[in-house]
């Protein structure tokens, strides 16, 4: 439709994972066709004998050798092709292990793989071997049979990108012996999918302990719990203390307390993003400052820190931002929890002035006696010191914004560049804020307002 250099450069692209697209696979025929018309004629004889629905034979050769340009295999996208076939269970199976040992014949390499519905063992096909000894990102769940992992990392020596989502209580040991098998491992990402909590044995502590061999290699470590509660030994904690060349360290959903001893051994020089959930201003401290001042990402979750900060919040608080300014030149994602005094404001605005990459905030206030007299301070100090890379603002907890205060404050703000605004307080969805807001919106000063309430996803991610 273009020309045919255009059509030449882009198909490799596109081939390259046809899985990623956002398309409705069921309804895509056209990759069926493509895919089937591969096969060989006593192959699609033999299916369509088996009442296998295929598109109908053709002699026209393709304008493309369209597989050999592919370099993944998502097993959850192809099934969903298959099923359009039959709806017999065993002609589906029949047909994915035609089309995945065709793919194993056709692909020269394989760099992605997507296993979550695996039902075969691929690495017994003939070219399997030499395929996957490519690989370079997994994506699988732990409901698949032990045997699985263990054929995988039999072959598979190189993977940099593993991403497992939790499904069982139990320890998978194939999986295990997988991570222990990579040379390679930068990225891990684990993530609790379950409803039982009741273990019968602790069905990280093996994961963890492989991973703590891969601390010369694994830059990003993300793992999200399913239950915040559950978390109290020491597993998590003594991995974290091994891995010190983490440049992503984000994990959802779980209290983490450490000791003395392991604060000070949480030095992690090449840290980027930094991202726990539930972890003490005290010890969020101590880590930043042994950051290496790399950091661009401080996003922690500030939910009752009062009570997880029962001792001195105040203190605490304060520390933290001071740790920042001194620490963080190159934050521009961050979340803040302070007070309302004035000491605080000074320290905010000293932060401000310093961290001029600083792109998204997301601001929390408590104790606040006078909520709007805090809002109108907060506003004056962001037109004074915000950096003009302000892009996001992200308002929570105990203060107001008057309706004076707020366009005084897009006044001030109209020769920088539009703003994002959220907020939690359903306040602002009045006639006469959202009358404001539209105001503004059309002379560009804001990009856009939101009102999210305690409980969304939104609430917490900045």
């Amino acid at each position: 439709m273009v020309n045919r250099t255009w059509c030449e450069t882009v198909i490799p692209v596109l081939w390259k994972n046809p899985w990623c697209y956002d398309i409705n696979y069921q309804n895509k025929n056209s990759l069926y066709s493509v895919i089937t018309s591969y096969l060989s004629d006593h192959i699609k004889e033999f299916l369509m004998r088996q009442e296998i629905l295929l598109p109908s034979i053709s002699h026209q050769s393709l304008l493309f050798d369209y597989l050999s340009f592919c370099r993944s295999f998502d097993m959850d996208t192809l099934n969903t092709i298959v099923s359009t076939s039959s709806s017999d269970l065993y002609n589906q199976f029949i047909l994915q292990q035609e089309i995945y040992n065709l793919l194993m014949r056709k692909c020269p390499e394989l760099k992605y793989l997507n296993i979550g519905s695996i039902k075969h063992q691929i690495f017994y096909f003939p070219e399997a071997k030499v395929r996957l000894e490519s690989l370079c990102e997994l994506i699988s769940d732990t409901s698949i049979d032990s045997s699985y992992f263990y054929g995988l990392a039999s072959i598979c020596r190189y993977i940099q990108k593993l991403v497992i989502i939790n499904k069982i209580i139990n320890v998978n040991r194939g999986l295990v012996k997988l991570i222990e098998n990579q040379s390679n491992l930068k990225y891990f990402e684990l993530k609790d999918d379950f409803d039982d909590e009741s273990f019968v044995e602790d069905p990280y502590k093996e994961i963890f302990l492989a991973l703590s061999k891969k601390a010369d290699v694994l830059y990003h470590l993300i793992i999200s719990f399913q239950f915040i509660f559950r978390y109290e030994h020491t597993t998590i904690q003594n991995l974290l203390t091994k891995l010190h060349k983490l440049k992503t360290l984000i994990i959802k959903d779980v209290y983490i307390y450490f000791t003395e001893n392991q604060l000070k051994m949480l030095t992690y020089n090449k840290l980027e993003t930094f991202n726990i959930d539930f972890i003490s201003l005290n010890d969020a401290s101590i880590i930043i400052e042994n950051s290496g001042g790399h950091l661009k990402e401080i996003l922690l979750r500030y939910i009752d820190y009062h009570w997880f900060e029962y001792d001195d919040f105040d203190g605490n608080s304060l520390n933290f931002i001071r740790k920042i300014h001194k620490n963080c030149p190159m934050i521009e994602y961050l979340s803040l929890l302070f007070l309302s005094s004035r000491e605080h404001f000074n320290e905010f605005e000293k932060l401000l002035k310093t961290c001029q990459n600083l792109k998204s905030l997301l601001l929390s206030i408590s104790d606040v006696v006078d909520k709007e007299e805090t809002g109108k301070e907060l506003l004056r100090i962001l037109i004074r010191s915000a950096p003009t890379n302000l892009r996001e603002i992200r308002f929570f907890k105990d203060f107001k914004f008057s309706l004076e205060n707020l366009e005084e404050f897009f006044k001030n703000w109209k020769d920088r560049p539009a703003l994002s605004i959220l907020t939690s307080d359903p306040l602002y969805t009045g006639e006469s804020y959202v009358n404001l807001f539209d105001k503004y919106k059309n002379n560009g000063v804001i990009k856009d307002f939101k009102c999210s309430y305690p409980g969304s996803n939104v609430y917490y991610q900045v």
